[in-house]
C-alpha cells in the first residue's frame, strides 16, 4: 500500500489535534504549530491510515525522508511497516526521530529489537511544571525573583495578552531582536526562525495561539506565545525581550505561565539545540522533566 501523504497545511488543524491532543507525548515535535510553521523547512507531509496519523518531513538540506512516531489506536506494528515501506522507497532505512523514552516504549512493543536508538541531547525537550514557573518559590529561584524585584523597582508594567491587533507590535520587538542578535555564523539559523515566527503570528488565530506581552510606557518590551501539544502539555514556541530592560525575559517567563489555564500542567520550553547560553538559561529554571529523544533507525529485518 502506497501512503497518501499531502502536504500540511494551516486547515489541517482540526484533523491532526484530533490524533495529538488526546496523546500523552509531551514533546514539542508534535506541536501543531510548530509542524504547520516550520513546513517550509522541511516539506512537511501527513496522512491518517487505519487510525493513526502518519508523519513524514525532510531533513538534511531535503535530502532525506525522517518521520515521527505514529499516534493514534491502529496497529503500531502494521504503520511503522508502511513507513519502513515508504522510507526505503525513498533509498533510506526508515528513521524516526524525536523519539522519547514513551514512544520507544510502544515502539519495542510492536517490534521488539527492531531498532536502533541514538540519543541526541540537543534535541532533549525542557520540560517544566507551570505552577512552578507561575510562582517561583523557594531557594532555588531566588536569582529569577531578584531579577523581577529589580525590573518591578524600575518600570511601572503591565501584562497584556496577545490579540491580533498586538501582532504588528510584537513583530516590531521580533525585528530590532534578530537585528542585534544576527551574527554571522548563525545567520541562517535566525532567517529561519524569523520565517516561524513571523508565520505564526500572521496566523495567530488560525492556529489558536495563546501569548502575552510586557507592556512599559505603552512598548512592548517582551513578549512570548506558545500553543498546547497535547491535553496537558504547553508548547512555549517562542519568547523575545528587549534586552535593555534588564530581567524583562524572567518577568514574561513568570507572568505567562500565571496566566496560563491550569489545566496545563507542564510547559515544555522546547530544545537548546546545543547553544551553550541557551542550555544554561533553560537549566537555571530546573526543569521537572529533561525529556531524552533519540533518533532510532529501523534494522533490517535478519538483526532482530
Amino acid at each position: 500500500m502506497k501512503i497518501p501523504f499531502k502536504p500540511i497545511g494551516i486547515e489541517d488543524k482540526d484533523i491532526i489535534t484530533s490524533f495529538t491532543m488526546p496523546s500523552n507525548y509531551k514533546n514539542c515535535d508534535y506541536s501543531f504549530t510548530n509542524i504547520c510553521s516550520w513546513r517550509f523547512l522541511y516539506d512537511s507531509e501527513f496522512a491518517i491510515v487505519d487510525n493513526n496519523l502518519l508523519i513524514r518531513f525532510w531533513i538534511e538540506n531535503k535530502t532525506r525522508v525522517a518521520y515521527m512516531t505514529p499516534i493514534g489506536q491502529g496497529d503500531l506494528a502494521q504503520a511503522i511497516k508502511l513507513l519502513e515501506s515508504d522510507s526505503l522507497e525513498q533509498g533510506h532505512p526508515l528513521c524516526i526521530l524525536g523519539v522519547t523514552p514513551d514512544a520507544k516504549e510502544e515502539l519495542e512493543k510492536a517490534i521488539p529489537g527492531g531498532f536502533f536508538y541514538i540519543p541526541e541531547r540537543d534535541y532533549f525537550d525542557y520540560i517544566y511544571l507551570r505552577e512552578d514557573l507561575a510562582t517561583l518559590k523557594g531557594k532555588k529561584y531566588q536569582a529569577k525573583r531578584n531579577h523581577i524585584n529589580n525590573f518591578n523597582k524600575k518600570y511601572a508594567y503591565k501584562y497584556i495578552p496577545i490579540t491580533s491587533e498586538l501582532v504588528p507590535e510584537c513583530l516590531k520587538l521580533e525585528y530590532k531582536w534578530y537585528k542585534s542578535n544576527r551574527k554571522d555564523n548563525d545567520e541562517e539559523d535566525l532567517n529561519d526562525e524569523r520565517r516561524s515566527i513571523i508565520y505564526s503570528l500572521h496566523h495567530y488565530d488560525k492556529l489558536g495561539l495563546i501569548g502575552g506581552a510586557i507592556c512599559v510606557d505603552r512598548q512592548i518590551v517582551a513578549f512570548t506565545f506558545g500553543a498546547p501539544i497535547n491535553h496537558n502539555t504547553f508548547g512555549v514556541h517562542v519568547e523575545k525581550a528587549n534586552v535593555d530592560y534588564e530581567g524583562a525575559y524572567a518577568v514574561i517567563n513568570k507572568e505567562f505561565a500565571s496566566h496560563l489555564p491550569e489545566k496545563y500542567i507542564y510547559l515544555n520550553r522546547e530544545e537548546d539545540l546545543g547553544i551553550s547560553g541557551l542550555r544554561q538559561a533553560k537549566l537555571s529554571y530546573n526543569p521537572f522533566i529533561l525529556l531524552e529523544k533519540s533518533a532510532a533507525i529501523k534494522k533490517p529485518i535478519k538483526q532482530y
